[in-house]
């Protein structure tokens, strides 16, 4: 049982942290109506939760392998989940540093900001197609190991959470630019 749910609260984690609530803290900054200050303590809390969540569900996952006797850093998928996890931690570390505590100088930060939402978007970027190859690990271990079918109950559900995924994903850079667009 307790295996069970380690294997099944990694793709919880990484889900709901670093697809939907970093696309939420990505669009809270641009779409909000608050003071400036604030949107950016509300964006940079929700990162944070992200990169715990994220953290976590890496840990959930090497757990689980640990204990199931799994192989760890076999995968794509694991590779890329490592390297996303780093990029979003330096992504954190950066912003928090130069845009929240002790902040660079108002020029350093204006030549920063394209790069922070650049890297950003990048980093949201190879969050996805990671997801993605975790749905696709997932459902290769379901069919091959528990006998799940091909077009089993099981089988639907990881494929539409991917393509849900996938839609939200698509959605949320979207929002971010239309809020963009409307404040030039």
């Amino acid at each position: 049982m307790y295996s069970f749910f380690l294997i099944q609260i990694h793709p919880v984690l990484m889900l709901i942290g670093l697809i939907i609530m970093g696309g939420e803290a990505n669009i809270t900054y641009k779409a909000l109506p608050l003071k400036k200050e604030i949107k950016k303590l509300i964006h940079l809390i929700l990162h944070a939760i992200v990169l715990i969540l994220g953290i976590v569900g890496i840990c959930a996952a090497f757990k689980n392998h640990n204990e199931s006797g799994i192989a760890n850093m076999y995968s794509l998928h694991s590779w890329l989940g490592i390297g996303v996890i780093s990029l979003y931690a330096i992504q954190w570390i950066f912003g928090f540093v130069m845009f929240f505590y002790p902040g660079g100088s108002e020029s350093l930060r204006n030549q920063s900001i394209p790069w922070q939402v650049l890297f950003g978007l990048i980093v949201y970027v190879l969050a996805l197609g990671t997801a993605s190859l975790g749905f696709l690990e997932k459902l290769t271990f379901m069919e091959s190991l528990a006998g799940v079918a091909k077009y089993g109950s099981e089988a639907l559900i990881v494929n539409f959470t991917a393509i849900v995924t996938r839609e939200y994903y698509s959605l949320a850079p979207l929002v971010l630019e239309r809020q963009c667009l409307r404040r030039l």
